[in-house]
């Protein structure tokens, strides 16, 4: 039978972040259970991405994968657009609001969650301390006084001082261990798709707030053009009107999506297959439990509209890795436990809860000074937006809470000056 300091559930972005950041500064086990194969970088856009911000730039930097992420398909956006379609007000981000130290460039990357995936999981593969168990689910869970027993159908079970449960919004981690979930139907369905935009995206990240929900259009890279055209969509709306939308023929949805986004990037067209999905916010009552411990979707789900969703899994997955090696004793060893700290995991989730809660908050907030109002309330929301774009201070704190720095950060993810 073999064993394991570590077993990880879920070979996503935030799964293989919290092995490679375990691995970072220890010389604990970890073993990654997923069966999703890896897929090779496709010519064709993933449409599912990710808008990675600096804190996470910075975490991936230390992890020695952002080089190889650089070296795919990776767009930097220097500018954001958000503005009221309803109302009259508008905000813009720019780089100039700060100074260099603080953005180091950029306002954030957008990044097929595909490239960011194939990445972390081809650096893992390097490590000799990381084993993948790619050919069987788990079928059970069973938690004993030293140690974790998990089991597959066919293969032989494995053991594990600690698992991590990174398997997602419908974590069967969560499920198996009768963890408690407060949710919430955000009565949204997000549409995603690949659009090209004559005019260019501009290095900029779009998003207007329409009666029905926000669209945002995020710059993508297209090695092959000069003028960058293509973005990706995240479309939120009702579920009628979802369905309503993914049943226009590819030609309508363009020109919808152009009315939508008030031509501001040109005629639209549709450059890939829609996919929708339904949005809940989920946040888990206890991130920990017996030996077992939730990071990123598994532990809590927010609203797509900021685009902190993987941004907040990922800073679960550096808080849990320092959690765990700050407990390491210098004379480690495989029988010595005392990483396992009840007292330091009960600081992990205070730490990720407090984080969680505070998102869901400012995501609900958003969402709700969005939805359909009286036209008095849309004038004064339009005239709020453009008094916090002419003032600087209050720009700067939105900007630096876009960009990650924020809170209490883990070591792992700190701007290195």
């Amino acid at each position: 039978m073999q064993k394991f300091d570590v077993l990880i559930v879920g070979g996503g972005m935030v799964g293989l972040t919290t092995a490679l950041a375990i691995r970072k500064n220890s010389r604990l086990s970890v073993a990654i259970i997923d069966t999703q194969p890896l897929a090779e970088i496709s010519e064709q856009h993933d449409v599912r991405v990710s808008a990675i911000n600096s804190a996470s730039k910075q975490l991936f930097s230390n992890l020695g994968v952002w080089q190889n992420i650089q070296n795919s398909r990776i767009q930097p956006y220097q500018h954001m657009h958000i503005w009221d379609k309803a109302g009259y007000g508008h905000i813009d981000f720019d780089l100039s609001d700060l100074s260099e130290r603080e953005h180091k460039g950029q306002l954030g990357w957008i990044i097929e969650n595909s490239i960011i995936r194939h990445a972390l999981w081809k650096k893992a593969e390097q490590d000799a301390g990381i084993s993948f168990f790619t050919q069987e689910k788990l079928t059970n869970l069973a938690i004993g006084d030293s140690e974790v027993f998990a089991s597959f159908s066919t293969l032989p079970p494995i053991t594990a001082k600690l698992v991590i449960g990174a398997d997602g919004a419908n974590s069967w981690v969560r499920q198996q261990m009768k963890m408690a979930l407060t949710f919430r139907d955000y009565d949204h369905h997000a549409i995603v798709a690949t659009v090209k935009c004559p005019q260019g995206h501009q290095n900029t990240a779009w998003q207007v707030f329409l009666e029905t929900g926000p669209l945002a259009l995020l710059p993508l890279s297209n090695p092959s053009e000069t003028q960058q055209t293509l973005c990706s969509i995240v479309w939120s709306s009702s579920p009628d009107d979802a369905k309503r939308l993914t049943s226009l023929s590819s030609d309508d949805f363009a020109k919808a999506l152009t009315a939508a986004s008030d031509g501001k990037l040109g005629n639209i067209t549709l450059e890939s297959d829609r996919f929708s999905y339904p949005l809940t916010m989920r946040y888990a009552q206890n991130f920990i439990k017996d030996r077992v411990v939730l990071v990123g979707d598994a532990a809590h789900t927010i609203h797509p509209l900021a685009g902190q969703g993987v941004n907040l899994g990922l800073l679960d997955a550096a808080a849990i890795a320092q959690t765990l090696t700050e407990s390491l004793n210098s004379d480690y060893s495989q029988d010595n436990q005392s990483w396992l700290s009840s007292i330091k995991l009960k600081q992990y989730e205070r730490w990720r809860k407090a984080e969680a809660a505070e998102m869901i908050a400012a995501m609900e907030a958003i969402k709700q000074t969005f939805t359909p109002q009286k036209e008095p309330v849309k004038l004064l929301r339009g005239i709020g937006m453009s008094i916090v774009n002419q003032i600087k201070p209050i720009k700067n704190v939105m900007i630096k809470q876009a960009l990650g720095f924020k809170g209490h950060l883990p070591n792992l993810s700190k701007m290195i000056d």
